[in-house]
């Protein structure tokens, strides 16, 4: 008989399609270049769409957005998140000049997506990411799109500066009191009183943190709507603009790449161009306002009326970073008697800032003006000894001191700070002691507002809290310290917290209770025996109270007793009675008569 062998339908196994982006992108915002970008990307629609192994993702793009940084492009970014999720198997691109013209930000995200699977095929150097010789050609040709990007700047900065040779701005600035109508500047009434006022206030001696403390008061905001502060009034004040003058080329980019703004301190021409619009600030005070900025620049701190300044302003530097010192004054937070209310003390001015960090060591006012008598051969400071004959001290070391003489010899003097050892004398100790005695310490772990001001009328020792734990709750239990350590040395009561609360507002009068309103009006609570304590009260009077020691239980109820009587008759049957018989009968045998004594 023959064999007949069946075959089964084979179903086709399907290839996965691949997930296929696109990105495009223009640099700037022209009509040709809007229908470059317009191409782009009905080209790479119908390109995946019509790739049957090809799954449409869809297309990125950056409208205007320079390629030399990522930082901007919000749609490249979106992509690379994208990209990230597992969205995305390849990336078409134009060209390296669309994906990006930094060499750096190229290759770095190039290598990144390949390390997650993703390839990036530029079609118009025919370059796959994931292939052989693919980052070679990359670098060879992104370093080619950064020159090209770097030489198009040049070429854009070339054109800005014949502009400004002609007198012809930049674009449209912005500046503070003007608006542009056309290509004119035209003074804002409300915006050019304020540029006056600023004007005005240096003319008067005012400083200018005078000033923004003004505006802060009265409600005065920039245009933004912001506060006015220091360095917003300096670029008013210095701001030529307000004369009705332009000087072109005050600031210039140094990297195309990196695009961030320096001012121009003589690296690259300026351009001056009069009567250009109707000025606020007439040429003549602006003038006097730059001559009085560079005085009080030169003057330091001392111009500055506003600071509270001293003789030391200015003449004590650093010698790790060269600022000067600050003096500075706070509070003593020791908070004790015989102690000074105020510490003064110099520190660096780069500890000042934020951030800032300096090896430059605080020295305590006192010292400084110690170190000036020394230096000097005076008993007590004399300022304008030392304005005559020091010309500035340096902080040389940790605790060294360099005085520079007006007539070239210097001194270096060492210091030591004795503070503690000044202040700490016997009768700072007692009131220090005395301090302690009467205000606990509540910061440390385990203290209340009780420690230290329960008492004991027997040894006169402090009482201490201890906690007995209870099936339900912890419970505070005050022990006098003596008997803690000695039972023996000490028999008197304890008593639990709870009560002690509730003794404390029945002579206190209150409902509740707080310990704020212990420690305002309890001085302290003596326990005198046999469940009684006095509560002694800081207006001189005291209160006598008693508090029980022993824990009273409740009575049972009738239906309690007989519940207990039942469970007690059921337990005890028959069985269990001969067997307790049993048992004594064997206990009398072996103990004999005397058997109830053991």
């Amino acid at each position: 008989m023959k064999t007949v062998t069946k075959i089964e339908p084979q179903q086709p196994v399907l290839k996965p399609r691949k997930r296929v982006a696109a990105y495009a992108r223009v640099s700037m915002e022209t009509e040709r270049l809007q229908h470059s970008l317009s191409a782009q990307i009905s080209y790479y629609n119908d390109k995946i769409q019509k790739n049957p192994d090809w799954l449409f993702v869809g297309v990125y793009v950056d409208d205007g957005i320079s390629g030399t940084g990522t930082a901007k492009r919000e749609d490249f970014n979106r992509m690379i998140a994208d990209a990230d999720a597992g969205k995305i198997d390849i990336i078409l691109t134009k060209s390296i000049s669309r994906f990006a013209r930094n060499t750096v930000d190229l290759l770095e995200t190039v290598r990144h997506l390949r390390e997650i699977g993703v390839e990036v095929w530029f079609e118009r150097e025919n370059i796959h990411s994931l292939s052989g010789d693919g980052e070679l050609m990359l670098s060879i040709l992104a370093s080619f799109a950064q020159e090209e990007s770097r030489s198009l700047s040049d070429n854009c900065k070339w054109g800005i500066r014949k502009r400004m040779e002609q007198g012809i701005p930049n674009g449209h600035f912005r500046v503070y009191g003007y608006r542009w109508e056309g290509d004119e500047l035209v003074p804002v009434p409300e915006e050019a009183a304020i540029v006056k006022r600023i004007f005005q206030n240096f003319l008067d001696g005012k400083s200018r943190l005078e000033t923004e403390r003004e505006f802060s008061a009265e409600g005065i905001t920039t245009r933004e709507g912001c506060r006015w502060v220091d360095s917003n009034i300096k670029s008013v004040l210095t701001n030529v603009t307000y004369t009705g003058n332009l000087l072109l080329q005050k600031e210039f980019v140094a990297d195309p790449l990196t695009k961030k703004r320096k001012k121009n301190h003589g690296e690259l021409p300026q351009y001056y161009v009069p009567d250009t619009h109707e000025a606020i600030i007439d040429k003549a005070t602006f003038d006097w306002v730059q001559s009085e900025i560079a005085r009080r620049k030169e003057l330091g701190p001392l111009a500055n009326k506003a600071l509270n300044t001293c003789f030391l302003t200015g003449r004590i530097k650093c010698g790790y970073c060269g600022l000067s010192y600050m003096h500075s004054q706070r509070q003593n937070r020791a908070k004790r008697t015989l102690m000074p209310e105020v510490v003064e003390t110099w520190s660096c001015g780069t500890r000042k800032k934020k951030g800032g960090h300096c090896a430059g060591r605080e020295i305590p006012h006192r010292i400084i003006l110690q170190e000036i008598c020394t230096a000097l051969g005076l008993e007590e400071i004399d300022e304008q000894a030392f304005d005559e004959q020091i010309d500035h001290i340096t902080v040389t070391g940790t605790k060294e001191l360099t005085f520079h003489f007006r007539d070239g010899h210097e001194t270096v003097q060492h210091w030591v700070n004795t503070s503690k050892k000044d202040c700490w004398t016997q009768e700072a100790r007692d009131a220090a002691s005395a301090y302690r005695r009467s205000h606990q310490a509540l910061g440390k772990k385990g203290a209340s507002c009780f420690t230290s001001k329960i008492k004991c009328g027997c040894c006169g020792n402090n009482f201490q809290k201890q906690t007995r734990h209870d099936r339900d709750y912890d419970v505070g239990i005050w022990t006098c310290a003596t008997r803690k350590n000695d039972a023996a040395a000490c028999r008197m009561s304890t008593i639990r917290e709870d009560v002690l609360k509730e003794r404390v507002c029945e002579a206190l009068e209150i409902e509740s209770f707080t310990p704020e309103a212990f420690q305002d009006k309890v001085d302290h609570i003596t326990i005198t025996g046999n469940g009684t304590m006095s509560i002694s009260l800081k207006d001189g009077t005291s209160r006598d109270t008693d508090f029980s020691t022993k824990r009273k239980m409740p009575s049972a109820s009738e239906e309690t007793r007989q519940k207990r009587s039942a469970a007690m008759k059921a337990r005890v049957t028959p069985e269990r009675r001969k067997q307790m018989s049993e048992h004594m009968k064997q206990l009398r045998k072996e103990r004999g008569k005397n058997w109830r004594k053991t």
